[in-house]
């Protein structure tokens, strides 16, 4: 419509200008009407003769500019970046330019009425192609689809499509653009399969640090635990050391102190019911108690049940509670930590501790004070104490053997000994018979001190007289055994022969006590009967009204030191 206003304005400007060209012609002609009408049809064909020149020139004009449009055009449309289609309602292409020619590898020629859908192998695609081409045709708008399609030479190409519907003098007819999105496709799926990658490294990384954190937190634990089961046993090695320096120091002690004699001398019928008690009791966990006078050999037969008893491959410790200050025995006992009390300037590992699993000898138990009676009945009952200056419980498993001259059944009654104490201790009792009542042991113990002697010394006493056995064996030996060795101590040293000679040395120390003489053993024995008879009578009480002491004519201490002196003990 705009075309056809423009040219009736250019018919009506060409009019116009022909008709003043040829008025312009016109002079003095006659006003005729034949003339005139003459004139005017020749002016009308003249007006007529300019305008179609005139439309002709202008319809040169408009062709040569359509002209250089349609080249334009046809440059754009063939060599524009993107391939242009045209299709018609069957999906046949009726053209494309030249770079649609080139996208499908094909001749520009040849591909026109071939069905477009000969370039999409997979039936899916055909149907999004075909559906695309059905509803731009009847919707009659820009619609767009993405296509996967095959070049000729086997190239996989991916495309936008953008097409709109037209309708020629024929049928109607889409025009398509092809957006090649092939670079961007393959980037997208390249970009895809590297984020896939990605995740999967990523996955597996972070499956790899889990593990390995898993395995650190796991390596920290063991570690710790570990550290904390070094710490265990480096405490554990340190209180070994600790208790294997003290044993140590302990054996070399009992080393530097030699035991009153080897081994159990003796087959006298009062030893023999000794020796049938020890293999009744030493295979056995028991306590045993231990009575007789002093020097009777209880320590050795201490000894002796430890090395028969299956303890005897730990140690038997030895604590003779005479010999230790009364302020001092706790700590002996049972150990004390450092700064326990004044003068405490290191820890010290206790005897019972020492001890664990062997056994402890409790020589003179009833000299231990009353204080401590109640915490050794603990260690007994229980198997555990404290040391000294720390709350910390200690467990052991300790067999006790205890001993002792005193008449602990007595001291009970004295309220000097705890009752639960000694029924604690008096489970397996053995009495050790003075040696006055086992003479006929005394040559056999000679022998084995001579012995003894000749190889400490570096004598050579080979042989005793019958003479010295008997003056041996006459003796009441108050020392016992303890008595004895010493004797035959000093007599090696001072025999000058080979024979040993005691006369001389026992003479002097039988002077020293009373003078010697059959009278004065035979009173020394009456004395001794003489109050054994007097405690049997009184019930072995010592003290009070009707005590062995008021009936003997002696004070209570008195009584006691010649009941140590004779060996009295309560059977």
């Amino acid at each position: 419509m705009a075309t056809n206003r423009s040219t009736k304005t250019s018919s009506t400007a060409l009019r116009g200008s022909a008709e003043k060209k040829v008025n312009a012609t016109k002079s003095g002609s006659e006003d005729s009407l034949a003339t005139i009408e003459a004139e005017r049809l020749l002016h009308e064909l003249q007006v007529h003769q300019v305008e179609l020149e005139m439309q002709n020139e202008e319809l040169q004009r408009i062709r040569e500019e359509l002209e250089v449009s349609r080249n334009s055009y046809s440059e754009l449309y063939d060599f524009a970046p993107v391939g242009y289609f045209v299709f018609d309602s069957r999906g046949r292409i009726r053209e494309v330019n030249l770079t649609g020619s080139q996208l499908l590898g094909v001749e520009r020629g040849a591909l026109v009425n071939r069905p477009f859908t000969g370039f999409i192998s997979d039936e899916g695609e055909r149907k999004v192609f075909s559906d695309h081409l059905r509803m731009v045709l009847q919707r009659k708008i820009l619609l767009r689809c993405e296509l996967s399609f095959t070049g000729t030479k086997g190239t996989k190409i991916h495309g936008r499509f953008q097409s709109v519907a037209f309708v020629n003098h024929k049928e109607g007819c889409i025009l398509t653009t092809l957006f090649d999105c092939t670079a961007r496709k393959q980037l997208e799926e390249e970009l895809q399969r590297a984020h896939d990658r990605l995740e999967l490294t990523v996955g597996e990384r972070t499956r790899e640090l889990t593990s390995t954190n898993l395995q650190l937190t796991q390596e920290i634990e063991e570690r710790r635990k570990a550290e904390a089961s070094l710490q265990e046993a480096f405490a554990e090695i340190k209180g070994l050391k600790d208790r294997l320096q003290a044993e140590n120091i302990y054996l070399q002690q009992e080393v530097g102190r030699q035991h009153n004699f080897g081994e159990i001398i003796g087959q006298s019928q009062a030893l023999g019911q000794v020796f049938s008690k020890i293999e009744q009791v030493a295979p056995m966990n028991a306590t045993v108690l231990l009575l007789g006078e002093t020097g009777t050999g209880k320590g050795v037969v201490a000894n002796t049940i430890h090395s028969r008893s299956s303890r005897r491959g730990r140690p038997l410790i030895t604590v003779n509670c005479t010999t230790l200050p009364a302020t001092l025995v706790e700590s002996e006992l049972f150990g004390r930590e450092r700064g326990a009390f004044t003068g405490a300037g290191d820890r010290q590992i206790g005897h019972f501790e020492l001890a664990d699993g062997g056994t402890i000898f409790l020589d003179e138990i009833g000299e231990m004070p009353l204080e401590l009676q109640s915490k050794l009945l603990r260690v007994i009952q229980d198997g555990e104490f404290e040391r000294l200056g720390s709350p910390r419980t200690i467990k052991t498993d300790v067999r006790i053997i205890a001993a002792t001259n005193r008449n602990l059944a007595e001291e009970v009654k004295n309220g000097t000994f705890r009752e639960d104490l000694f029924y604690r201790l008096n489970v397996f009792p053995i009495t050790m018979p003075p040696l006055r009542q086992r003479k006929d042991d005394i040559p056999l113990l000679v022998n084995h001190f001579v012995a003894k002697f000749n190889s400490k010394i570096g004598k050579r006493i080979e042989s005793i007289s019958k003479e010295t056995l008997n003056t041996l064996e006459e003796y009441h030996w108050p020392g016992n055994v303890r008595e004895l060795e010493s004797v035959i101590e000093r007599a090696v040293i001072m025999s000058p022969g080979s024979s040993l000679q005691v006369l001389d040395r026992f003479d002097t120390f039988r002077k020293a006590e009373e003078p010697a003489g059959e009278d004065i053993r035979a009173l020394v024995e009456l004395e001794h009967d003489h109050v054994l008879q007097v405690l049997k009578k009184t019930g072995w009480r010592i003290e009070g009204k009707n005590g062995a002491a008021v009936l003997l004519g002696l004070n209570a201490s008195t009584l006691r030191a010649r009941m140590r002196k004779y060996g009295i003990v309560r059977q």
